[in-house]
């Protein structure tokens, strides 16, 4: 099962996703300049949401510095091995082919053991490396020559029941690939609906304390922006989820939060000069029993709005067509869809099935879900 989700989102003027030079990121689409926003970005931003979605230890952590988060567990559990935390938490992460070294990175960083790349880790896979490093210390074993069988000991670590950002968004560690997870979510890259123009925002800023005669800016400066309306698109694999997860009901919630997060998330960039910050006008989910469907074709020729018809309206509804067309020409119909949406005329919309306020759609797919898992099982 795939559960594809797709957003538009009306977004006022704004620079949420920066490029090199500073400047909102765009793509080439349809022969047309787009706002785009990077499903890094994005991704990022719903990882935030779902510590408020769902528990510490169904979470993990992307990070350098997982010594420290090791010896900060040994230390909680036995305080007698507070002096030797470091070694151990090194020992038990070198067991596992991920080397760590001094950072020289400036700041209170400076000098703490660190990875060479950023991992993805769950708070379990931490708390199960502390437990094998205590293990060790009360065998008497020397941290700095663990010996053979620790590599066994700390796999055990990575085995089970994975945490649920991670299963989602997956993880890659070149060091130590036999770790790695398939991530059981794809994001697409956010594009504009409509054919954008990036826009310049020429300000000055006037010094409170200069003299009365001086007529001169304190500061000058230049911010650049657009605004888009975005279709978002996003899908799940749930029957990958529950292989890692191993429970119905945990996947259900899991995927409940990853729809949650995908719709209220949003990336923070220049969220303070901008105030951007809005909410879907349209979201439409569809259950699919045979593949996942991205519609970012229905916006290949760009939305421009009419005299009784804003974009956001058109765009609903070539949305809604594009699915129609689809799944009349290639694939089956969705088992199972729903939309909720605000600001439009939903009647195009009906081809998603019933339209639901958020809260009820969000748990109307953990109930689907969890009840079409629980069959199988």
């Amino acid at each position: 099962m795939y559960l594809d989700l797709y957003a538009l989102q009306s977004v006022p003027p704004s620079n949420i996703n920066r490029d090199d030079t500073g400047s909102p990121k765009t793509a080439l689409y349809g022969g047309a300049m787009r706002a785009r926003v990077s499903s890094q970005a994005w991704k990022r931003a719903m990882r935030e949401m779902f510590s408020d979605l769902l528990p510490e230890g169904q979470l993990g952590v992307r990070t350098k510095f997982i010594v420290p988060l090791i010896a900060e567990r040994i230390t909680a559990k036995r305080e007698d091995l507070a002096e030797q935390s470091i070694d151990f938490a090194k020992a038990a992460l070198d067991a596992t082919g991920i080397k760590s070294s001094e950072t020289t990175r400036s700041g209170s960083d400076k000098g703490t053991l660190a990875t060479d790349y950023l991992v993805f880790i769950a708070n379990r896979e931490l708390d199960d490396l502390a437990k094998i490093a205590i293990d060790w210390a009360d065998e008497g074993v020397d941290p700095k020559k663990p010996g053979a069988k620790s590599k066994k000991e700390v796999q055990k670590a990575f085995k089970g029941i994975q945490a649920v950002d991670v299963a989602l968004f997956g993880r890659m560690l070149a060091d130590a690939a036999d770790f790695n997870v398939d991530a059981c979510s794809q994001i697409a890259h956010a594009i504009s609906v409509n054919e954008i123009s990036q826009e310049y925002d020429y300000f000055t800023a006037v010094d409170d304390r200069a003299a009365d005669d001086n007529a001169g800016a304190g500061m000058l400066g230049t911010v650049s922006f657009n605004s888009s309306t975005l279709y978002r698109y996003a899908t799940v694999n749930i029957d990958a989820l529950l292989e890692q997860l191993e429970s119905a009901e945990a996947t259900a919630h899991g995927v409940a939060a990853f729809v949650e997060a995908f719709v209220k998330s949003m990336p923070t960039g220049k969220q303070n000069t901008f105030a951007n910050r809005t909410l879907p006008n349209v979201v439409a989910i569809s259950l699919r029993e045979d593949q996942p469907i991205n519609l970012a074709s229905a916006f290949e020729r760009p939305v421009y709005a009419e005299r009784e018809r804003s974009i956001t309206q058109i765009a609903a509804e070539r949305l809604a067509a594009s699915a129609q067309d689809v799944e009349s020409s290639f694939v089956h119909p969705a088992e199972k869809s729903w939309h909720v949406s605000y600001g439009v005329d939903a009647a195009p919309l009906e081809y998603f099935g019933e339209g639901l306020s958020f809260d009820d759609l969000v748990g109307a797919v953990r109930e689907t879900i969890e009840s079409a898992l629980a069959s199988k099982e």
